[in-house]
């Protein structure tokens, strides 16, 4: 009879420690998927912020681009695409929503795709902004040799293929641009976005070479966005412990920077993994 009783109750032991653990688990579960559907609300309104700013500058960047582009069909050509780039990243997000809804073993691959949407908006972000601060200032008379005017003029139009996702033609852009004046105001601009042409080429090697050089510039402003994306380059690689590394720089030489928080969050999943 007291052998009976014991096992019994070691039975009901062996069912409340099961229950416990499924109950932990089941709220580690929601805490991750209420962490992930955070995320992707952030994403979304980054996205949003994007098309609002986009419809706002659309009339002027339509005016600078007549200045810069040679053809109309180009202008139209950039225009379009960029829509279409965002409409493109609104449809990834509503399908990594309903990807959310699944996420037990497929949890890492949606936080992958989330940072790769966020990475291109933030590119593209920067891409247009600057041509939007770059409408302002008008195009000066011809000078001998390479003008700040044609330079200027040179940039606006590699920056227009980099955006048309045409590469190789932003590549030979910004190349002619830095091999003929590498100290002109914007030649820090050349080397980051020839750096970020090869990324989007997916040549991470090369584009790691060519963002260390953007350190070469005596008080760029793209110094950190240059760092962040060393750390993604690397990652991107598979070179986990040199992507922590980079990452860990922009936390301790730019706590001041807008990627602050994202180099922190890499960093911390990069650490857990």
């Amino acid at each position: 009879m007291v052998k009976s009783f014991k096992i019994i109750f070691l039975f009901i032991l062996i069912l409340t420690n099961s229950s416990l653990i499924f109950s932990q688990s089941s709220k580690n579960y929601d805490k991750e998927l209420r962490r992930l559907n955070a995320k992707i609300d952030r994403v979304r309104v980054l996205v949003d912020s994007l098309e609002f700013n986009d419809r706002l500058l659309l009339p002027e960047l339509m005016s600078a681009f007549r200045k810069s582009v040679s053809s109309k069909a180009q202008q139209d050509s950039i225009t379009i695409v960029m829509m279409k780039r965002i409409n493109t990243l609104n449809n990834k997000i509503a399908k990594l929503e309903n990807q959310a809804k699944f996420m037990d073993s497929t949890s890492l691959e949606i936080y992958n795709k989330l940072i790769m949407i966020e990475n291109k908006i933030v590119t593209l972000t920067n891409s247009y902004n600057e041509m939007s601060q770059m409408k302002s200032g008008s195009i000066a008379a011809t000078e001998p040799q390479f003008n700040a005017a044609k330079y200027k003029k040179h940039y606006m139009k590699s920056l227009g293929f980099f955006q048309n996702q045409e590469y190789d033609s932003a590549i030979k852009g910004f190349a002619d641009l830095l091999s003929s004046d590498a100290t002109n105001d914007l030649a820090d601009n050349c080397q980051y976005w020839l750096a970020e042409c090869y990324y989007s080429k997916k040549d991470f090697k090369r584009a790691v070479g060519e963002f260390v050089k953007v350190f070469n510039y005596a008080g760029t402003d793209k110094d950190d966005d240059a760092q962040l994306k060393l750390g993604l380059a690397y990652q991107s690689m598979g070179s986990i412990e040199k992507a922590k590394q980079e990452f860990q720089r922009l936390i301790d030489y730019f706590p001041g920077s807008e990627y602050y928080p994202k180099a922190k969050d890499a960093l911390r999943k990069l650490s857990l993994d």
